[in-house]
């Protein structure tokens, strides 16, 4: 895990993502640094370079929304990035300490669970703001066998190669994983889930490592599941992500294929076989405890 300074990570993370070429400036001999360096950062914002390093050193931690939108606009931030860039910005209330933190116990609502065990040709689980899945129906157990209450999503994906077979997107998909964990973490950095995690992750993962290195924020949003199926073959889902209100962060994820084609086909196989019992996963939705 980083140190606590998100800002000025952020800030020279981003900053060595930006070549000189894609801000106007002419490269000129050997550059020692990757992307920018501070002082052209500092001048393309309006601000002095002295100000500028103590932001990334951490010794200024609340710079204006104006300064922050120009060093937005020099690090070439899109609108999401730019929202995180803020944030990490933004004064907080401070922190209990980790040793008076209790665990909490996450709870799917019970109409969430009936909702998902109603579905028999829609794959669907819940997951909150770590990965950690809390609940799943029988066909989304079918379509993904990691897909059961206590397993981490993110870690399964990074991990477990059987998830580099399953996911045709697979760079793609952990790209955004890591991006959107990224998202979810914002300035709280002593949150004792996400510290154990991420330092798990960065020990047993390079492609965790590199991604996580390069500050890429995103929001948790839908995307095209491009799968290949042990059983049926290759299928495309649409993987939709409704948060569930009342919640932290509580995520409901559903699939569909689109009506009609051959993906609803295979989907449609695909869940008589859990029907007949000729593929019959492990059944949980309890809730599960994260610390």
């Amino acid at each position: 895990m980083e140190s606590t300074n998100a800002l000025g990570e952020f800030l020279r993370a981003r900053r060595e993502q930006v070549q000189p070429e894609h801000v106007g400036i002419r490269r000129v001999g050997l550059r020692r640094v990757p992307g920018l360096r501070r002082e052209e950062v500092a001048m393309l914002a309006g601000i002095s370079s002295d100000y500028y390093l103590r932001l990334e050193q951490g010794r200024d931690r609340n710079p204006s929304v104006q300064v922050l939108d120009a060093l937005a606009d020099v690090l070439r931030l899109d609108q999401d990035a730019t929202a995180y860039l803020i944030g990490l910005a933004q004064e907080r209330p401070r922190a209990v300490p980790k040793s008076r933190q209790r665990p909490k116990v996450e709870q799917v609502p019970p109409s969430i669970l009936e909702l998902i065990d109603s579905w028999t040709d829609h794959p669907a689980y819940v997951q909150n703001k770590y990965t950690d899945v809390l609940a799943v129906n029988s066909l989304g157990q079918a379509i993904k066998p990691n897909l059961r209450v206590g397993m981490n999503l993110l870690s399964a994906v990074l991990l477990d190669p059987a998830e580099r077979i399953l996911h045709r997107d697979w760079e793609d998909l952990t790209e955004e994983g890591v991006a959107v964990l990224r998202a979810e973490l914002g300035a709280d950095v002593d949150d004792p889930r996400l510290v154990e995690l991420v330092g798990d992750l960065s020990v047993r993962s390079e492609r965790f490592r590199q991604l996580w290195a390069r500050h890429d924020v995103r929001p948790r949003r839908g995307r095209t599941s491009l799968l290949t199926h042990p059983q049926v073959g290759d299928i495309e889902l649409q993987k939709n992500k409704l948060t569930i209100g009342g919640t932290d962060s509580m995520t409901l994820v559903v699939y569909h294929a689109t009506p009609g084609s051959r993906d609803a086909e295979l989907l449609a196989l695909l869940g008589s076989l859990v029907a007949s019992g000729d593929q019959v996963p492990e059944r949980s939705n309890q809730p599960s405890k994260d610390g």
